[in-house]
């Protein structure tokens, strides 16, 4: 314990212990993506019960994380984010036990909130924790294992499907997780114990109450509405999520400790770049979902052929992030706006690719090459949109940023399966639709990272020459240095 608590080992453990985290959230995702169908077969469960096992990890940890970012602040981070990573680790474990597909479902929906509590305290951590001249490299850290995990899930799950140890099948693929939780835990007493910026009172009831109910009636009829036809019910649950998240957006401006604080979005540039990671996050799950969807429904691909099918893709997010930090500092948001732009021809070259034998070196080339799109998106703009947060607003934002990633993804599946459904005259044109679709949100999401480059290039010349102060991040110890302005 002595030893973990050492500056030295603190520093080198500190990116590994916090990026886990985001390694299983994704993992989770992914792996269930190429499980569902033995899943259902092993449970004896239908259609719309497979749905609720992908859209309950979904929906708990979409509308837990504005309310997770605040509990950071109140507790600490690294308290919330241990207490994220254990009860995910259990719920692994009980998912993976599931004698039934409904017991699967509360294992996932309780996966979720993990999740949730632990995505805000990862950026929190990295934005109080690391020092300035050394965000940008972590960052870029964060969207190569975002990358690696879409690469990890898919393949890691199709062997396992595939290969069947002790007639596990989806539920060894489950327990992958639950190693690296583990390990997380046991070394997270290396992690600093810092807060927010902020003194957190108490936690708002009010503004929690509507945002827990508004996102989850939000996200719930746009996960489960187009498989169910759409009925009544799912109307009247997005009417009534406007109906609540308006009125949690109107109890923040009086609340005396509003969960988001006041400043979060006051700068221009914030409010435009989570606008485009909604905007570019409303295509990235949907395409790697649907193209998984039809390379196994299709195509007749294995699990384990569409899990290197996609490889690709993974491989090339891992390049690029690696390379988005130094794009980002040289481009700015018009790095977005290419690799935007880039996922678009991606989507527009694949259906072609994928339905002619003689292209398939066409299809991974176009692959790695959204791929590269993704990494510098994720890692430039998370790098750029929080270098302009204050630092009393940076908990909110590091909250607001993955409900940003979340919603995207979620509208993006509901649009994009509406799209694949279409009446088409065979499955080829379906795919078309689909990547269409996905074609004219990454165009969007470069239009308006366009309009974020100009207005920036407008804002420069009144800033030139003054210099922001830039917080003091917390010592490996935990303790906050007193010179704000400082970097270490």
């Amino acid at each position: 314990m002595t030893l973990l608590r050492s500056p030295a080992t603190a520093r080198r453990l500190l990116l590994p212990i916090i990026l886990s985290g985001t390694f299983v959230q994704l993992f989770s995702v992914t792996v269930m993506q190429v499980g569902v169908v033995d899943m259902r077969r092993d449970l004896g469960a239908g259609a719309g019960t497979g749905e609720l096992v992908l859209a309950g990890y979904t929906l708990t940890y979409a509308c837990s994380l504005i309310v997770s970012a605040r509990l950071g602040d109140r507790y600490g981070h690294r308290r919330m984010f241990v207490a994220g990573m254990a009860l995910f680790t259990a719920a692994s474990i009980g998912a993976a036990a599931a004698p039934t597909a409904w017991v699967l479902i509360a294992g996932r929906l309780l996966q979720g909130f993990g999740s949730g509590l632990m995505a805000p305290q990862i950026l929190s951590i990295i934005q109080s924790a690391v020092p300035p001249h050394r965000r940008p490299a972590a960052l870029s850290a964060f969207g190569a294992t975002m990358a690696a995990a879409s690469l990890a899930g898919p393949v890691l799950g199709g062997v396992l499907i595939q290969l069947n140890p002790l007639g596990l099948g989806w539920r060894a693929a489950m327990l992958l997780t639950v190693p690296v939780g583990i390990a997380a835990l046991v070394v997270s007493p290396a992690l600093p114990p810092v807060r927010g910026e902020r003194e957190a009172k108490r936690l708002d009831p009010v503004g929690a109450s509507l945002s827990l109910a508004g996102f989850a009636l939000l996200v719930l009829p746009l996960t489960m509405g187009r498989d169910a036809g759409w009925p009544l019910w799912t109307w009247a649950s997005l009417a009534l999520a406007v109906l609540l998240l308006t009125g949690f957006a109107v109890s923040q401006r009086s609340a005396a400790d509003p969960l988001i604080h006041r400043s979060a979005l006051a700068e221009p540039a914030t409010r435009w770049g989570l606008g485009i990671v909604l905007v570019f996050n409303a295509g990235v799950p949907s395409f790697t979902l649907l193209l998984s969807m039809h390379l196994q429904g299709v195509q007749g691909w294995s699990p384990l052929q569409t899990g290197l099918g996609i490889t690709p893709y993974a491989l090339g997010a891992l390049a690029g992030s690696g390379i988005a930090n130094s794009l980002g500092k040289r481009f700015g948001p018009l790095a977005l706006a290419a690799s935007s732009l880039t996922m678009g021809f991606v989507s527009l070259v694949v259906p072609v690719a994928i339905d002619g034998h003689d292209l398939l070196w066409v299809y991974w080339l176009a692959l790695c090459l959204g791929g590269a799109g993704f990494g510098v998106f994720t890692a430039s703009a998370f790098t750029q949109i929080i270098a302009k947060v204050r630092p009393e607003a940076a908990t909110s934002v590091s909250g607001l940023l993955p409900t940003a990633q979340q919603l995207g993804g979620t509208l993006g599946v509901a649009l994009a399966g509406i799209a694949y459904s279409a009446p088409s005259g065979n499955s080829g044109d379906a795919l078309w639709h689909a990547m269409t679709y996905e074609a004219a949100v990454f165009t969007l999401a470069a239009i308006c990272a366009v309009g974020l480059a100009r207005r920036a290039t407008r804002t420069a010349p009144a800033q030139r020459g003054t210099a922001p102060a830039v917080p003091a991040p917390a010592t490996a110890t935990g303790h906050r240095r007193t010179r704000p302005g400082h970097a270490p």
